[in-house]
């Protein structure tokens, strides 16, 4: 049976999708999650919504997903064989679409990503907004707000009070400013998530300080994605 056609078939091996909304900034929802997970994932179950759950595949999204989750960039010519080489490299993947998710953003995707080294897993939800443009809208369940483009720390911590300010002067006291700070959590004093994009990468030195902190559980030290 032939493999369906898209979009790269048509044009050749460089990575130019019908829009960036389909392409580059699938990648980069990709790029994300594994950076989330802090691996390449084993296994991967991707749900497509809405307006890409109709058009993922003849536009190219199903390999620009695949293609993000080994690692490479919006411009690597490897997207056109993705299939190919999430393979070689042990990717196991599943493709689920949701056609009329109406609270959902138009372009939006789900992956579930395991990492069988380690048993962890990750749940992240992201749209593509056009031009590249991407937003991480939750993850594991709590609500985010973050883009990629900048450094981003994702820190699990008991919601107690002044644990927020505390974090943030740390932060100040390394030289690092805060573009954003969104914080989710699942109850009154109960597990809290921190999602804090900088305009510049953090100290080491700094990051040892937070995760010896007692109430502070898990930090997650994301790079710009660019």
């Amino acid at each position: 049976m032939a493999e369906k056609s898209s979009i790269f078939d048509m044009i050749g091996p460089v990575m130019i999708g019908p829009s960036s909304s389909h392409t580059a900034g699938v990648v980069r929802i990709a790029r994300a999650a594994i950076r989330i997970l802090g691996a390449l994932p084993t296994e991967a179950v991707v749900t497509f919504y809405n307006s890409f759950a109709r058009t993922y595949e003849g536009h190219g999204s199903d390999r620009a997903i695949v293609a993000g989750l080994l690692g490479y960039a919006p411009d690597d010519t490897r997207i056109r064989t993705a299939f190919e080489h999430a393979e070689a490299a042990g990717l196991h993947y599943t493709f689920q679409s949701v056609g009329n998710a109406s609270t959902m953003h138009p372009n939006t995707i789900k992956v579930n990503l395991l990492d069988a080294a380690t048993g962890r897993r990750v749940e992240v939800v992201g749209q593509s907004r056009g031009g590249g443009v991407i937003r991480i809208v939750e993850v594991d369940g709590f609500p985010a707000d973050f883009s990629g483009s900048l450094h981003t720390l994702i820190i699990d911590a008991d919601d107690m009070p002044g644990s927020i300010a505390f974090i943030a002067s740390v932060i100040a006291h390394d030289q690092c400013n805060i573009a954003t700070m969104f914080v989710s959590r699942k109850g009154r004093n109960d597990a809290a998530r921190q999602f804090i994009e900088m305009d510049s990468p953090i100290k080491e030195i700094t990051l040892a300080y937070l995760r010896q902190l007692r109430w502070v559980h898990h930090i997650t030290n994301i790079a710009t994605l660019d």
